[in-house]
């Protein structure tokens, strides 16, 4: 059986976040992800958890200027510093909130010559992330993300995600798999997952093209939650979609 997370950035918005918490609860999900959680104080995201009986399982940590354009923060060498304050950041946030995962976007390198440097430094904070996470018993997942929609993003495809996990060899690093990103780089989740579930922490999906709700393009979910289903993997299938239509429409697939 499938368990599905909201992933409350991106869906519910036509409320302030921490009205999306009830939201999430009287849709039929019984645990929620949120991108950035720091708008809120932990507390009061622990409130919104126990008055909606609801888990908390996954968030970032912070990316500094990323999602504005920027490069990010942790493959940035000139960086470092302020990566290890917004991981001790996620920390305290961890404490309260006992996610399941917490993820590390690894940023973008514009200046390809530097590629390198910037491998090598994501490479270091992954090995911060997870010594600092797993003292709490938290999962460190990284995703990769398309050079489509992010270009330059560092970390792109499926297969560049195992082979870092391979050079760190680190055991409560995992990948966050998602489909959306995996299929806009023209790669078969449903064939990815069955081979690696066991190195993936945190699925998230969205149809491609458009990033909206399952049926909305081409992916057929039927196909990968029965995939999903029987591969082994156990723990949350992330819904982080742009909904498109009626909110009805939005969450048919709940169904």
């Amino acid at each position: 059986m499938l368990k599905f997370s909201a992933n409350l950035s991106m869906l519910f918005t036509a409320v302030p976040l921490l009205a999306r918490f009830k939201a999430a609860k009287q849709q039929g999900f019984n645990a929620v992800e949120i991108q950035f959680p720091y708008e809120l104080s932990a507390s009061d995201i622990a409130e919104q958890l126990q008055q909606q009986d609801l888990e908390l399982v996954l968030f970032n940590v912070a990316a500094d200027d990323l999602l504005q354009g920027g490069e990010g923060l942790a493959c940035v060498p000139e960086k470092q510093a302020q990566f290890k304050e917004a991981v001790l950041q996620a920390v305290e946030y961890a404490k309260v909130l006992k996610p399941h995962a917490i993820n590390v976007l690894s940023g973008r390198c514009y200046d390809h010559s530097r590629s390198d440097v910037y491998r090598q430094t994501l490479l270091q904070n992954l090995r911060f992330a997870e010594h600092e996470f797993g003292t709490l018993g938290v999962k460190t997942v990284f995703e990769a993300i398309n050079t489509i929609d992010m270009p330059s993003f560092l970390i792109s495809t499926g297969e560049q995600m195992l082979v870092v996990q391979d050079e760190l060899d680190l055991p409560e690093l995992l990948m966050q798999y998602d489909v959306y990103h995996a299929r806009m780089m023209g790669g078969d989740p449903i064939a990815f997952i069955q081979k690696h579930y066991d190195r993936i922490g945190h699925i998230q999906f969205a149809d491609c093209p458009g990033r909206g709700q399952p049926g909305t393009g081409t992916i057929d979910f039927n196909a990968l939650f029965d995939a999903i289903d029987g591969s082994g993997y156990a723990w949350w299938v992330g819904a982080e979609y742009k909904p498109i239509g009626t909110s009805s429409a939005c969450f048919k697939w709940l169904d």
